[in-house]
């Protein structure tokens, strides 16, 4: 009775465990995913490393043909000069603190390149008294050919307020007492530059003149017109202006 028809009456046995494997866990899936990232990193460091070439390459042309250029031209130095002064009434009333002013500047610019012409696209000239600005105008835009020396004028008329300290009064008394005027006077320029068919961008150089002008009257002056320092250099090569 121990065995009956070949039946196994022992414990129940467990079924067999199955195994699943997730895509992409693994051995195989691993392999493919590691492989496209491999991919992804070695384009993505070629397209910066091209993206660089170029700049580099670019960068290095520009520089290239601006040093041809300067080699080619050799730019010079143009010079602004105040060459005479009318001034007519310069009268500072402390009651109200204005200034009453009549005065006319002639000046001379100077371009002695061969090869450079100069757009002046705006120019301002500016009055300054004590450090305090009374008057501003500005003058007619031009082109300055090759070896070229044009004649401005400008003219500043008519009253402004101007805060003067009692330093600065002192000083304006002076001043009328000996009926000479140290008024500086500040251009601010827009320029471009040509080069043959080349323009380039406009640059902002400033010029600063020192003056020391006579009262007229009658037009006549006691003394002849001054400049402790009348001219200025604007310097091409380095784009900008040197008083």
């Amino acid at each position: 009775m121990s065995n009956l028809n070949g039946a196994y009456y022992g414990p129940s046995i467990p079924p067999p465990s199955k195994t699943y494997h997730r895509p992409g866990k693994g051995g195989g899936g691993g392999g493919c995913c590691g492989l496209f990232s491999c991919c992804c990193g070695c384009l993505c460091s070629c397209i910066f490393n091209l993206i660089f070439q170029i700049l580099f390459t670019i960068a290095v042309i520009i520089g290239a043909v601006v040093l041809v250029i300067w080699l080619i031209f050799r730019p010079s130095n143009v010079k602004f000069h105040v060459t005479d002064t009318t001034l007519t009434q310069f009268d500072f009333s402390t009651a109200n603190n204005t200034l009453y002013y009549n005065l006319a500047l002639n000046m001379s610019i100077r371009n002695p390149n061969k090869r450079i012409g100069i757009y002046y696209d705006s120019i301002e000239a500016r009055a300054f008294y004590n450090g305090q600005r009374f008057a501003a105008t500005p003058l007619d835009k031009f082109y300055q050919g090759h070896k070229k020396t044009n004649n401005l004028t400008a003219e500043f008329k008519g009253q402004n307020v101007v805060t003067l300290g009692s330093k600065e009064v002192s000083n304006y008394d002076e001043d009328k007492g000996s009926r000479v005027y140290g008024i500086d006077l500040k251009l601010y320029l827009k320029i471009r530059l040509k080069f043959g068919w080349i323009k380039t961008t406009k640059f902002k150089p400033k010029i600063k003149c020192d003056l020391k002008v006579p009262l007229e009257s009658n037009g006549v002056s006691s003394v002849g017109f001054q400049a402790t320092r009348s001219s200025g250099i604007v310097n091409l090569a380095q784009r900008h202006c040197k008083p």
